[in-house]
């Protein structure tokens, strides 16, 4: 028990908050370390490895590497453990330690436990049988599995993870993160929102805090990439881009290299469908098994989620109730914000139709960079583009008017990079 309220006091050192309401929320993480008794023994973890053996590797992220295990009561497990070289991993992988210790949600993957034996410190997680998502959507010839049904029911899932996340677990999460490679799929392909390394705790009486800029490109919203505004919001629009990859079975972030009319997938189906030809984005493969007013849905709600303005976006519990029976009437989207976009806050919404970005592909910031990192679903493995800013964090009240806007780099604009 000592062993373990240490190593959460150790957990919590490098996280300063910025209200006395988190500051509390960290001592109730120490409390609930201390009760739950989540401990294992360092040497429970290298017998259900194989002392972390090669062929027992699923992947490995910024972290270090994620291994599969048995445990003597017939568990199956995955560990993470913490590679002593990585300085980017680190952070995120305290993160995540915190964020999930009282999270329990049939679609968020579940933490076990913990282990610190040394310099050793790892996150112990029930083991996830199929694959990250994007490994069956884009890279493999089991596509055809994923049939309209399960697309369907991954949608709802992940809909009701994240409604979970940000209004019912409790401490109010966005993830910050939601891709593809960051769902993981069991055995019954109910899906699993992983990865918390970059999730953030948000203050239920906040509108939006304005924090650095980290996530994936092609899924983060256009008013997070260029300001640093970040809310619930940020996480829907992410949701409305798995949405359309799901139905289109192709990636948001390379989509512009294959369709040289539309500058990404979202981009290609917002036109689509203002021609009431949406349906082209469905993917081929879904011809025997969709019903095609159920796919025109979920075409137009996951327009709903990414458009330009957050405040138009619909929160995810309207999201899971749209999802769950079919809506008689959807308000028209605006034009989808543009992942990587400069971004614009008008005076007032825009008309239906109209562009809410400024569409510019550059993004400014004096520390921003755009970098390539390993990060992957808990248990898979996955190369993509993270964007990330050394910016302060700061807190904003619901009656605030400012807007944290980055700096110039010294060396000029960089450009958003895809995949």
């Amino acid at each position: 028990m000592t062993k373990s309220k240490d190593f959460f006091k150790n957990l919590m050192k490098p996280f300063k908050f910025g209200s006395g309401r988190e500051g509390q929320n960290e001592e109730d993480l120490e409390k609930i370390a201390a009760q739950e008794q989540k401990q294992f023994a360092f040497e429970t973890l290298v017998a259900a490895t194989k002392g972390f053996h090669p062929s027992h590797k699923l992947g490995e992220g910024g972290f270090g590497p994620v291994y599969r295990g048995k445990l003597d009561d017939g568990r199956e497990i995955a560990v993470k453990k913490l590679s002593h070289s990585s300085n980017q991993g680190k952070p995120e992988f305290m993160n995540e330690a915190k964020l999930l210790a009282r999270v329990q949600h049939r679609n968020v993957v579940n933490l076990l436990g913990y282990c610190a034996h040394g310099r050793e410190k790892l996150l112990v997680y029930e083991y996830v049988a199929n694959e990250s998502l994007d490994k069956l959507l884009f890279k493999s010839n089991r596509k055809e599995e994923l049939d309209w049904k399960r697309r369907y029911d991954i949608m709802t899932g992940i809909a009701r993870g994240l409604l979970y996340l940000h209004e019912d677990s409790h401490n109010r999460i966005i993830h910050r993160d939601i891709k593809a490679s960051n769902i993981l799929l069991d055995d019954k392909w109910i899906p699993k929102i992983a990865d918390f390394g970059m999730a953030r705790l948000f203050p239920e009486d906040e509108t939006h805090v304005n924090t650095r800029v980290a996530g994936t490109n092609g899924y983060m919203a256009p008013e997070y990439v260029m300001h640093g505004h970040l809310s619930v919001k940020a996480d829907v629009f992410s949701f409305g881009v798995l949405v359309l990859e799901l139905v289109s079975g192709q990636r948001n972030s390379t989509f512009g290299q294959q369709h040289l009319d539309a500058q990404n997938l979202l981009d290609w189906t917002y036109k689509l469908y203002r021609k009431d030809r949406s349906l082209e984005i469905m993917d081929p493969t879904l011809a025997s098994s969709a019903s095609i007013e159920h796919v025109k849905m979920c075409i137009h709600i996951a327009l709903l989620c990414a458009q330009g303005e957050p405040e138009l976006r619909p929160t995810m519990r309207r999201v899971v109730l749209l999802l769950s029976k079919k809506p008689s009437t959807l308000e028209e989207p605006t034009r989808p914000g543009v992942p990587g976009s400069r971004y614009r806050r008008s005076r007032r919404p825009p008309a239906p139709g109209m562009s809410s970005t400024a569409g510019t592909s550059t993004t400014a910031g004096t520390s921003t960079t755009v970098g390539t990192s390993n990060t992957a679903g808990t248990f898979g493995e996955s190369k993509s583009h993270t964007f990330d800013s050394s910016s302060n964090t700061h807190t904003a009240t619901a009656s605030s008017s400012a807007r944290a806007s980055p700096r110039l780099d010294p060396r000029g604009k960089r450009p958003m990079q895809g995949y």
